[in-house]
């Protein structure tokens, strides 16, 4: 528990943290030109990009650094 305590995104589902991103940056091609991974560039969906970021720590380490800097203002 005083691990999450520092934690910003604690509490905050993989699905929000991308709509958000979304909503920031209008559409998904802008997404991918911030993020460079596929599943933001090919054929993008929020089910296809939550099955692969579940999978690939890299890639949801770097939205979730996006998130915070962008969103989150840190």
């Amino acid at each position: 528990m005083e691990k999450q305590a520092n934690n910003p995104l604690h509490g905050k589902r993989l699905d929000t943290i991308i709509e958000e991103l979304l909503d920031h940056y209008g559409s998904w091609k802008a997404l991918g030109q911030q993020i460079r991974i596929n599943c933001f560039v090919d054929n993008p969906s929020l089910k296809s990009s939550l099955t692969f970021l579940r999978k690939t720590p890299w890639a949801r380490k770097k939205v979730e650094e996006l998130y915070i800097e962008v969103i989150m203002g840190r």
